[in-house]
């Protein structure tokens, strides 16, 4: 089937069924995977909505290209933002066709070619009726009483809706691309936090705790905020969203490039989602704002940590000239940087140790890339070592914080210029681009009032002639 025949079958099959709210048992509706791959390809069949203002909630049956497959997936749409997708977590592909069948004995489930299932609810033998979707965006299977089988609330991915409820120990999850590192939106006992997960490595970069130390047994969210419960579902905390002009919030949802939460409601005005609360409002606090290795700046812009070695320059990765994991200490040191730190918090911590105890906990542990030691503002505070698996989430911070960022290099990575060297020319590198940018900003307002003031001028020599 050609690329042009596929699109006018899924626009047909969503003027067919766009009206209805629900489907019943024995129902089944495939599309074609076109034999060739193509990037451009989106297929997309709408099965059911809801009958209410806009923007309503859609499901869809979907095909869709991803790094040279075709995925095939059950998705629910408020407006044009996908707020549920059944491949969230593993995706199913297919190379022939996407089947979405509802059977005789209650079970849904997506399938290929040679009737391969790569995705089912589990509902066989359980009495359900028919698929609905609900004005709440749920979607359920339900019995001939009314009694919800399944729901996708209960599998919650990226996005929590008006009145979804998410219990302790449940999260949402969002996966950036070209990454092996992913975000999370975790509900804890005593918090609810943001977390960047690598490998076995976990770090939270923001976190909102309930005051008293109140324990939290889970969260929904309101027309007007994320309501916080305890187990007497007594609401304990709240956070408030400003600037909505009357409108209810719609949706929580966790971006999969920056990491960062929001809360979202719709503007009939400008007829989409706005942001009425967001988690993080700068960039530097982001934890992947800036790539591995990198620096945000005072100026929120990224910069490297890059050395000159004496084999080669850096590359144009700001790994550069490093490498993770080294095991053979007499073969490593710290690059150290003051007035640096890092967006990542809940990392293995020592107290009360020195700089030198700080640098060799790291320099022993062959899992460590990076410690971060803080002395406090006055420097009689808590001497605290933190210790990272990974070099994100840098920034640099205000001189005099008592903070040192280390970075594990290889030793004799700066031989012709020393340790202060290198540290001088990373610093350098971070004030040439704060600089240059300031430049900018101030030659651009000289430039706006000069032109400013000649206009003025000349407006004056025409009022008197």
């Amino acid at each position: 089937m050609k690329l042009h025949q596929l699109v006018f079958l899924v626009l047909l099959l969503a003027n067919q069924v766009c009206c209805k709210t629900y489907i019943h048992i024995d129902y089944s509706l495939a599309v074609e995977v076109p034999s060739e791959y193509s990037v451009e390809l989106l297929g997309r069949a709408f099965l059911m909505e809801t009958d209410q203002m806009e923007p309503d909630f859609r499901v869809a049956l979907s095909v869709e290209p991803i790094k040279g497959k075709y995925s095939c997936s059950l998705e629910v749409f408020l407006g044009d933002v996908k707020v549920w997708n059944s491949g969230h977590y593993s995706r199913f592909y297919t190379s022939d066709k996407c089947v979405l069948a509802l059977t005789k004995d209650g079970d849904l489930h997506l399938k290929g070619s040679n009737d391969r299932i790569g995705w089912r609810t589990g509902t066989s033998g359980q009495g359900v009726e028919r698929l609905q979707i609900l004005k709440t965006g749920n979607l359920v299977l339900v019995d001939a009483l009314n009694r919800i089988k399944w729901q996708s609330f209960n599998f919650p991915t990226d996005v929590m809706l008006w009145g979804q409820r998410l219990n302790v120990a449940t999260r949402l999850t969002s996966f950036p691309a070209n990454s092996t590192a992913f975000y999370s939106f975790e509900i804890q006992h005593n918090k609810i936090a943001l977390y960047l997960s690598s490998g076995k490595w976990n770090y939270s970069y923001w976190e909102f705790q309930p005051t008293k130390n109140r324990n939290i047994t889970f969260i929904e969210l309101g027309s007007k905020g994320l309501e916080i419960f305890n187990d007497k579902y007594k609401k304990i905390a709240q956070i408030l969203a400003f600037g909505m002009q009357f409108q209810p919030l719609r949706f929580l949802a966790l971006g999969n490039k920056t990491g960062n939460m929001g809360l979202y409601f719709y503007s009939p005005e400008k007829r989409s989602f706005e942001a009425a609360f967001q988690a993080l409002n700068t960039t530097c606090d982001l934890p992947l704002a800036c790539r591995p290795y990198g620096i945000c700046t005072l100026s929120n812009a990224c910069s490297c940590i890059r050395l000159l070695t004496a084999k080669e320059g850096a590359g144009s990765d700001c790994n550069g000239g490093f490498s993770e994991g080294f095991c053979d200490r007499e073969q490593q040191e710290m690059l150290e940087l003051s007035g640096v730190s890092s967006v990542l918090r809940t990392a293995p911590t020592r107290v009360n140790v020195s700089k030198e105890v700080c640098e060799n906990l790291c320099l022993q542990d062959c899992k460590c890339a990076a410690a971060l030691y803080s002395t406090g503002k006055d420097g009689t505070s808590f001497r605290e070592c933190f210790t990272y698996g990974l070099v994100s989430g840098v920034k640099q911070v205000e001189s005099g914080t008592g903070l040192t960022y280390m970075v594990k290099v290889p030793k004799g990575t700066q031989v012709s210029h020393g340790k202060s060297n290198v540290k001088k020319w990373v610093l350098v590198m971070v004030g040439v681009i704060d600089g240059f940018i300031i430049l900018l900003v101030f030659g651009g307002l000289g430039y706006y009032l000069v032109q400013r003031r000649r206009r003025r001028n000349m407006l004056a020599s025409d009022n008197n002639t």
